[in-house]
C-alpha cells in the first residue's frame, strides 16, 4: 500500500447520520489507509461539531455550501489521496480493501491515474428504493456520471489537475466530473450507503422527478444559483436562494 488518504466530508445540521459515517471509517484508520478524516461545517446548529469532537476527527469551519466546503477541505488534507464522502453516507464494510487495491494500481503506474467512487445503495427497504439502485447502477455502468454520495476518491496530484471542486452552491460533483472525463473514472465493487431520509418524507417518486428537472436545467446551462431556487422551492423560483449544499446529489 503506497498511498494514504484524507477523507473529507461537509456537514451542515448533520447529527442523525455523521456517527455512522464516521464509524464506518474506523477500520481504515485502524489499518493506516485513513490518516486523517476533515470535517468541513458549513453553520451546523445542531449536534454535530459535538460528535465530530467526540471522535477526534480534525473540524474546519466554512461558509455553507458543499462545494466550498469540499474545496476548503481540499486545501487542508495532507495526504496523497483525497476521499471526499457525505456526512449521510456510510461504507460499507470491507470498503478499504477494494479502495487499496485500486488505489495500488494507480500508485504502481498499472493504471492511468484515475478517480472511483462506491456503487449507491438506500438505506431502506421495499422495491422503490432497489429501483432507484438499479436504476443509478444502470446510469453510472453507462455513462460514468456516479452523484457525491457515492463518495468519491482520487489521487491530489489528479485533483489538483482538473482545478478541484468549485464553490458553486449546487452541481458541484458534476461539475467536477465533466472536468474529469468518463475515461478517467472507476467503479468499485463496494457499496456507500446513504440515508433514504429525504426520499421517505418528500416521496421517492416526487423527489427522483425534482431532481431531474433540475439535472435538465444544469444540461441546458442554467447557472446554479438559479438551479437552487428552483430546488429550495420545490419546482418554482420564487423563494429565496439557500446555497447550503443540499440537492440533487444529496
Amino acid at each position: 500500500m503506497l498511498g494514504m488518504i484524507s477523507v473529507i466530508i461537509p456537514t451542515l445540521d448533520a447529527e442523525a447520520d455523521l456517527a455512522a459515517t464516521l464509524a464506518a471509517l474506523i477500520p481504515a484508520a485502524i489499518d493506516g489507509l485513513v490518516r486523517e478524516v476533515i470535517v468541513v461545517d458549513g453553520g451546523s446548529r445542531d449536534r454535530t461539531l459535538t460528535i465530530a469532537e467526540n471522535t477526534g476527527v480534525e473540524i474546519i469551519q466554512s461558509p455553507r455550501g458543499r462545494g466550498l466546503q469540499l474545496r476548503t477541505g481540499a486545501k487542508r488534507a495532507r495526504q496523497a489521496w483525497l476521499l471526499f464522502l457525505h456526512a449521510d453516507t456510510e461504507l460499507a464494510p470491507g470498503w478499504e480493501l477494494v479502495a487499496s487495491h485500486f488505489m495500488d494500481k494507480v500508485d504502481q503506474g498499472r493504471i492511468a491515474p484515475a478517480a472511483a467512487a462506491f456503487r449507491f445503495r438506500l438505506l431502506d427497504e421495499g422495491w422503490k428504493p432497489r429501483l432507484l439502485e438499479a436504476a443509478v447502477a444502470v446510469r453510472c455502468g453507462l455513462f460514468k456520471v456516479p452523484y457525491g454520495d457515492q463518495g468519491l476518491l482520487l489521487p491530489r496530484t489528479l485533483y489538483d489537475e482538473i482545478g478541484g471542486y468549485s464553490d458553486q452552491p449546487l452541481m458541484e460533483d458534476l461539475d467536477l466530473l465533466r472536468r474529469l472525463g468518463r475515461g478517467r473514472l472507476k467503479m468499485l465493487r463496494s457499496d456507500a450507503t446513504t440515508s433514504a431520509r429525504r426520499y421517505v418524507n418528500e416521496g421517492y417518486f416526487r423527489r427522483i422527478l425534482r431532481n431531474q428537472a433540475c439535472l435538465l436545467l444544469y444540461a441546458v446551462g442554467a447557472s446554479p444559483e438559479r438551479i437552487v431556487r428552483f430546488y429550495e422551492a420545490g419546482g418554482s423560483e420564487q423563494e429565496p436562494l439557500r446555497a447550503d449544499g443540499r440537492g440533487p446529489g444529496s
